[in-house]
Formats: structure tokens, sequence, C-alpha cells
């Protein structure tokens, strides 16, 4: 079972590196799309929810975030409650794109899950889901400073 996360790391990277050319010519570059695309997904979310979702620190999603922001893609709004929020909203040009990058996921993973079955794809999926959720506990571990025992 060692090689598990070679091969799920080899996907993620192909995938990703697909992904920023395909996406180049829309001045998206390196993973912003992620980003991109879980502020369409939930308009009005604030940065350090997109940071956990997306599994990265605050200062890599503040950079993310910034660049999109300067590119027009995503724009931050203050909260009517709390000014010292801000919450997160795709722009016309964001929202534009969306369905471009949609279309790019199905297309990736209708050729990445090719030759599976149905069944063996929701299996899949649930395997994956389970081996995420072991990670994630390691993840909230590490990311409030502690040191995992090997």
């Amino acid at each position: 079972m060692t090689d598990i996360l070679r091969e799920v790391g080899m996907i993620a990277r192909a995938l990703d590196s697909i992904s920023n050319i395909e996406f180049k010519e829309y001045d998206l570059t390196k993973g912003q799309y992620l980003y991109l695309v879980r502020v369409c997904e939930h308009p009005g979310i604030i940065q350090e929810k997109l940071a956990e979702m997306i599994k990265v620190d605050r200062t890599t999603a503040a950079r993310a975030v910034q660049k999109l922001e300067l590119s027009g893609f995503v724009e931050k709004r203050e909260d009517e409650h709390n000014l010292k929020i801000k919450k997160l909203f795709p722009t016309a040009k964001g929202q534009q794109l969306y369905p471009f990058i949609q279309r790019e996921h199905h297309h990736s993973e209708q050729v990445a899950l090719s030759g599976l079955t149905e069944e063996e794809g929701a299996t899949l999926l649930a395997l994956l889901q389970r081996v995420r959720s072991n990670v994630e506990k390691d993840w909230e571990f590490v990311k409030k400073g502690n040191k995992r025992q090997y």
C-alpha cells in the first residue's frame, strides 16, 4: 500500500498542470481556478473558510485571492453586520469563466474514470473520501502547531 499516495499525488499534479495550462489564456495561474470555483459555489464565503476548504494556510489563500481580485475575478465586500469581516464574491468576469472551468473539470473526470464501471467509480469515491477524512484529522492537528509521532 506504500504507492497509493504517490499515485494520488501524480494524478493531482497532472490534472493541476493540465488546468494551469488550459486556464493560462484566461489569466488564471497556479491553481487560482480552485479558489474561483469555491467562491462561485459559495458566494459570500470568508477567506478563512476558503483556505480550510482548499486545505492551504491563510497566507497562501490571501495571495491567491489578492491575485484574483487584481485580475477582476473576485471582489471583497464588507459584511453588513461586522465591518471587520470581508466576504468574497465572484465578479461578472469570474461568473463568466465558471462554466468553462466546470466543463474542464467534467472532461478531466470522464478521462480519469474511463474504463471504470459506475459501481467502481462510486467505490473509488467512497474510499477516497475516507482517506481524505483521515488526512484531514492530521492536517488539523499539525495546523494547530502539533507534531505527529512517526
